[in-house]
């Protein structure tokens, strides 16, 4: 067997000073025990933790998104031993079928856990002093919201919660249901799509930071075009680096000397921003080609997420959307909705909760409708445990996929519930 980070970046191994311990216990794909878990072993376990001062405790067992009862026992037993100043994180709770990747997925959670809590805090005790007198929720990467509880426990659900919330706005103020979204920022563009509202995810195992996992994530690729990215070469080269968040202190129409993607889309009447005048000087052809390269690449991003030859609408937010023409080269016209600059907060703001289960099953003759209906139900449940609503609450995903080689009919059902949060037993 492989142990923990053999496929790791060698930094980020250092870079999480991690301590790898093996126990007994799991469980077949279908429920049965492989072998029992050693309580005493676990102790001894504890006892090395405690010893190395490890703070954060990751653990994953096999199959244990179809039986988590192992990794719940573990987190008992080691509890018991380590106090509650240790935070754990399961796998079940995770990742996805796939040992290696949502062993990594749990881990890398485990790693963001002191971190969390930091940053929670910080953002309870502002809002806090800037008087407001509400309930604090984030954005998590399926497009809707998560309470600084849950955040605090899976950090990893925030990673690119942030083209999630422009999509979901973009849905919101296009009025289309599925579409291309390409949100373009200061030093990125991101390219997703909506089906049915909400942002596709990734099939399949998903890197970060080059470290293979399987949690949720958003389907979205990025290219290093945004508002502050330095033009050079004539306008033939944009990107990807850029001056970020000094645009307004050193692009050309903010009195600057740098050259940037925003210049070049003044100077090409796509908005009136900064002082017209200070681009005056740049040719018109440096210009042109500039947002020709910028178009064509974006275009080609937004190809490469297409699934089938339908006509697929494109829809631009975020404050650098200037950047794109009215049509990308090869696909339909670009949709950009009023209020596009701030399609990301009215994403976040539209207070929807999920709840998700992604399990395998092992379906027996007859039981096909017994089994879709108690894993919708509990889709359903854990929406409404999240704070829907529950007469807003709708199943808007379903996937039912046998799987090969393995006995028993084995089938992974994926459900998917969200509802609207609700804010009236909030404020009770």
């Amino acid at each position: 067997s492989l142990p923990p980070f053999t496929d790791w970046p060698a930094h980020l191994v250092g870079a999480v000073h991690a301590r790898p311990f093996l126990a007994h216990g799991g469980h077949e794909f279908d429920g049965r025990v492989i072998s029992e878990l050693d309580p005493d072993e676990l102790k001894r376990h504890a006892a090395a933790i405690a010893a190395a001062g490890i703070r954060s405790v990751a653990i994953s067992s096999v199959f244990s998104p179809i039986n988590d009862e192992f990794e719940q026992l573990a987190q008992e037993i080691l509890a018991a031993e380590l106090g509650p100043d240790v935070a754990f994180s399961l796998s079940s709770e995770i990742g996805r079928i796939g040992l290696l990747e949502r062993e990594n997925a749990t881990i890398i959670n485990a790693a963001l856990r002191e971190l969390a809590d930091g940053i929670v805090d910080g953002l309870s005790a502002s809002v806090a002093a800037s008087g407001i007198e509400a309930p604090l929720f984030l954005s998590q990467n399926d497009g809707t919201l998560m309470d600084v509880e849950y955040a605090r426990r899976y950090p990893v659900a925030t990673f690119a919660s942030g083209p999630t919330n422009s999509m979901r706005g973009a849905a919101v103020l296009s009025g289309f249901d599925t579409c291309a979204v390409v949100d373009v920022g200061g030093t990125t563009s991101d390219v997703g799509v909506l089906t049915g509202g909400f942002p596709r995810e990734a099939t399949g195992e998903v890197a970060v930071a080059g470290i293979r996992t399987n949690f949720r994530m958003p389907d979205v690729l990025s290219i290093g075009i945004g508002g502050g990215s330095r033009i050079r070469e004539d306008g033939a080269v944009v990107g990807p680096d850029s001056v970020g968040y000094r645009l307004t202190e050193e692009g050309l129409v903010f009195g600057g000397d740098t050259l940037t993607a925003t210049d070049v889309a003044v100077r090409g009447g796509r908005g009136a921003i900064g002082d017209v005048s200070r681009v005056a000087g740049v040719p018109t052809e440096v210009a042109e080609r500039a947002l020709g390269v910028i178009a064509e690449r974006v275009a080609d991003i937004v190809e490469r997420m297409r699934t089938s030859s339908a006509p697929l609408p494109v829809v631009a937010v975020g404050g650098g959307s200037v950047l794109l023409p009215e049509e990308l080269p090869g696909l339909s016209t670009v949709h950009r909705p009023e209020h596009y600059s701030v399609a990301n907060a009215i994403g976040a703001a539209i207070a929807q909760v999920s709840g998700e289960v992604d399990k395998v099953y092992a379906i027996s003759d007859g039981k096909r409708a017994s089994v879709v209906d108690e894993a919708r139900q509990e889709a359903v449940d854990r929406a409404v445990a999240a704070g829907a609503d529950p007469s807003s609450v709708a199943i808007v995903d379903f996937d039912e996929v046998p799987i090969p080689y393995l006995p028993g009919n084995a089938t992974r059902i994926r459900a998917k519930a969200v509802g609207d949060l609700a804010l009236g037993a909030l404020v009770r």
